[in-house]
């Protein structure tokens, strides 16, 4: 528990001192115009007062990444506890808010686009048809667990496929309609729901007072299946949401066409990845109490732990609520990363998206292959886990290349001294996602050793590295 306390007081200090560090760094200007008052169109750039940015941007961000990739990652032992800590910090904060704000600055500008721009044109192609498969994967992922869950929990003989139905009714909806007709209006109570789980978990804490597992205790590999997920690159990859994720940076640039000032920033973009930190750790020091004392639990998926967890330590009313805010942080990530990829669609395609039906030309096909891949989640028995382990890889490859450009706007900035900051968390984030395509069974894991693998990995990171410095000019 000592660990977990200090954990928190990192996180916050994290946010009240780094936060400005970066903020200084990108440099605001309370006084330059934004996109929401200069291109308003009612449907998609819509200022918005900030307190409710913030909600919509924490909840589109934390999906089940913080609850279920959080307790994955606890699979691996205490290690899991400094990556959440240091890697929200140093790595997904500043990746949501550089990105965020680097769209409030190009009006609004979608992710290919910024890509684009700093990394070239090729990136930029490769970028949207890549970040809306990704958009479309999340949405895969986030309908059939919350679809589960629900059926599990309440509706047992009830067939999931009406709860898939369901929810991909919301879904369309809250993506066709413009963003404070529902989003707006319906996020409040998802932030309760989800608020509330987390309260929960933290007073559970201090009446049951669980063992968690201290890190002096050791930082060794305690996944039941450790010889085949070594910590890097697996548990980097397993906890994203909660440290650093690509699919984050698709949602700042939805908050960052409704901001009305820059000083908004730092409170909604970095601090909500900082509260998304805190979830996830709460996440992941619950599970590790359960991993670490039944040996039994160890292969249980993060969907049945969120269950056992629940109905363990509360009476039914609270574990109800438990359950339901895991369902609210996976639907309020899901409706916007479909919105996200009509909107990527829709900038590529140069579609104006005042009319419903040039919405409805992206939305309808969308949601057909969205549907497709939910039926093969849910149909083959390891359907889920490879959808699963695709996304988390992407979601995490999408990172890097956001850091990078980051980096780069950076250097181009004048920002000579500072780019760092966005420099170490993209080399880094490099090597994880590439030892992963060499390490991973996913990829090639089971075809070359696992040093040659590491090997080849850094050897490529290297090489990103060096294009950096060569491409980007000092002092220009």
């Amino acid at each position: 528990m000592i660990t977990f306390c200090i954990a928190l007081v990192l996180l916050v200090l994290g946010y009240l001192f780094y936060g400005k560090v970066v903020e200084r760094v990108f440099g605001i200007d309370e006084n330059r115009p934004t996109p929401a008052q200069t291109m308003a169109d009612g449907v998609d750039y819509v200022p918005m007062k900030p307190w409710k940015l913030f909600l919509i941007q924490f909840l589109n961000i934390a999906g089940v990444g913080p609850i279920c990739g959080a307790i994955m990652g606890a699979q691996f032992g205490t290690a899991s506890y400094l990556w959440i800590v240091f890697g929200c910090i140093f790595g997904g904060a500043v990746h949501d808010y550089m990105s965020g704000m680097i769209s409030l600055r190009e009006n609004g500008c979608s992710l290919p686009e910024t890509h684009g721009k700093y990394l070239g044109n090729g990136v930029k192609q490769f970028m949207r048809g890549f970040m809306v498969l990704l958009m479309i994967l999340v949405g895969v992922v986030f309908v059939n667990t919350p679809a589960q869950l629900l059926q599990a929990q309440f509706t047992p003989n009830m067939s999931v496929y009406v709860w898939v139905v369901i929810i991909l009714a919301y879904y369309l909806i809250a993506t066709l309609l413009p963003i404070d007709k529902v989003i707006g209006r319906i996020y409040p109570v998802f932030g309760f729901l989800l608020m509330g789980m987390a309260v929960a978990i933290v007073v559970a804490f201090a009446i049951y007072q669980p063992e968690i597992p201290e890190i002096w205790s050791g930082l060794q590999n305690r996944h039941p299946m450790a010889a085949t997920n070594p910590i890097f690159p697996m548990m980097f990859i397993s906890i994203a949401c909660g440290a650093v994720s690509g699919f984050h940076a698709t949602q700042s640039t939805l908050v960052a066409r409704c901001m009305t000032n820059e000083r908004q920033g730092r409170h909604i973009f970095y601090g909500a990845m900082i509260v998304e930190g805190v979830v996830a750790l709460i996440w992941a020091a619950a599970a590790a109490y359960f991993y670490h004392s039944d040996a039994a639990l160890q292969s249980k998926s993060g969907p049945a732990m969120v269950g056992i967890i629940a109905n363990t330590w509360f009476p039914t009313a609270i574990a109800v609520v438990t359950v339901l805010g895991v369902i609210s942080a996976a639907v309020t990530s899901g409706d916007t990363a479909l919105r996200s990829a009509r909107l990527i669609v829709a900038d590529f395609m140069h579609l104006e998206q005042r009319s419903i039906s040039k919405r409805l030309w992206i939305a309808v096909p969308l949601f057909i292959v969205t549907g497709g891949l939910l039926v093969f989640s849910l149909a083959s028995p390891s359907g889920f886990q490879v959808i699963w382990q695709y996304f988390s890889w992407a979601n995490q490859l999408l990172a890097a290349f956001t850091l990078w450009a980051v980096t780069v706007y950076l250097r181009l900035n004048k920002k000579e001294a500072y780019y760092w900051i966005a420099l170490i968390p993209a080399i880094f984030m490099t090597m994880v996602t590439v030892s992963f395509m060499f390490v991973s069974s996913t990829f090639f894991g089971a075809l070359i050793p696992r040093t040659l693998g590491y090997i080849l990995a850094a050897v490529i990171t290297l090489g990103v590295t060096g294009l950096f410095f060569g491409k980007v000019k000092f002092g220009k």
